[in-house]
């Protein structure tokens, strides 16, 4: 990554109150960028934006529904950033049989509204639009996919998510083939990481039964995931953020995908952190009442090809990382809040270290 880059770089996050968008506030934050954010209050409590008060980061925390256009163009256009990073979304798959309209509404009409406003926005170099690995048409056949396979979705939210996809690539060639700035959808694998209490996912579910010595009852438990961490794919992004921001041949779609050979069992997930965090809990087994891929993986030699990208972390590593994070933050959460600051920090800067020549 180039040294340089980001300081003092505007960058608007939208979505900055979630999961990824709170790793990418704190990991913009330490390479020197003026981060602003533009996003609903948090769903779930805790949870890691609130809980680790990172509206100190920012230097405008703005509360809005995308679905108000005037008010996002407004802010947009007030702000005047040069790069944006659309992460706004209802990112469950569960939530979306529960709620399909909202979860519509959400991910589809709010990248619209993005993508509509950011026309107008004269300072932009560079959009980034984050997507997942469920918008490709899954058949369940174990193979791994790329940029140009055919997208789809046999749930609402893997569907809503195909549909950010071919809406960007329809304004890309509508609108912005002659704009200055420069435009991509970027795809990651399953993210875990410290600090998601999003509702049904497993590292949360795991952490609360096994520090709380609660029983887990445990979905799809032989559905394999390839589970990456957080900051990996965020890297990522960044690194290809620096390429787009001067030249339109990386515009386009991207995969961050962690390799196949990352891939664990959702029950084998559980037993190691049952036994890293030394938890008697019990571990009960039930059956997915709706549909949810049962394998998923991508082809990301794009990315390893352009950018020298790839996962650098192990399953097992990534995991120990989040269950860790989990077990530090609930030891200090009624203690001092700067230490989870610090040891968030802590885990970004060791892996820079670690992996410097890669990023």
């Amino acid at each position: 990554m180039k040294p340089n880059f980001w300081k003092n770089k505007k960058v608007l996050i939208t979505g900055h109150t979630g999961f990824k968008g709170s790793w990418m506030t704190l990991m913009l934050k330490g390479l020197g960028a003026k981060v602003y954010g533009y996003a609903l209050n948090p769903i779930s409590k805790p949870n890691f934006f609130d809980g680790l008060k990172l509206k100190r980061f920012l230097e405008k925390d703005t509360r809005a529904n995308l679905k108000d256009i005037k008010k996002f163009s407004k802010t947009l256009n007030s702000i005047k950033p040069q790069i944006v990073f659309h992460m706004a979304a209802q990112s469950s798959v569960l939530v979306s049989y529960k709620n399909p309209l909202d979860t519509i509404h959400s991910n589809v009409i709010g990248t619209v509204n993005v993508l509509q406003a950011i026309r107008d926005c004269s300072s932009i170099k560079a959009v980034i639009v984050v997507t997942t690995d469920k918008v490709y048409l899954n058949t369940e056949q174990k193979k791994k996919f790329g940029e140009e396979d055919k997208l789809g979705g046999l749930d609402v939210y893997s569907g809503s998510k195909a549909c950010c996809e071919i809406l960007t690539t329809s304004y890309l060639n509508s609108f912005f083939k002659d704009k200055k700035f420069n435009l991509v959808t970027v795809r990651s694998g399953n993210c875990i990481g410290g600090g998601d209490w999003t509702k049904d996912r497993i590292l949360k579910d795991c952490v609360e039964s096994f520090i709380f010595n609660k029983k887990i009852v445990i979905r799809s438990p032989k559905a394999s995931r390839p589970w990456q961490h957080v900051m990996e794919p965020i890297f990522g992004y960044l690194k290809l953020t620096e390429k787009l921001y001067f030249s339109k041949k990386y515009s386009g779609s991207w995969n961050f995908g962690p390799n196949l050979k990352n891939n664990i069992k959702v029950l084998d997930v559980a037993k190691f952190g049952k036994k890293l965090l030394n938890s008697k809990s019990r571990i009960l087994l039930t059956k997915q009442k709706f549909h949810e891929a049962n394998h998923l993986s991508l082809n990301s030699s794009k990315s390893l090809k352009y950018l020298n990208w790839k996962t650098r972390l192990q399953s097992k590593d990534a995991l120990n990382l989040a269950f860790r994070w989990y077990e530090f933050y609930y030891q200090n959460r009624n203690k001092n809040i700067n230490k989870i600051i610090d040891y968030t920090f802590l885990q970004i800067n060791n892996y820079k270290k670690k992996f410097s020549k890669y990023l």
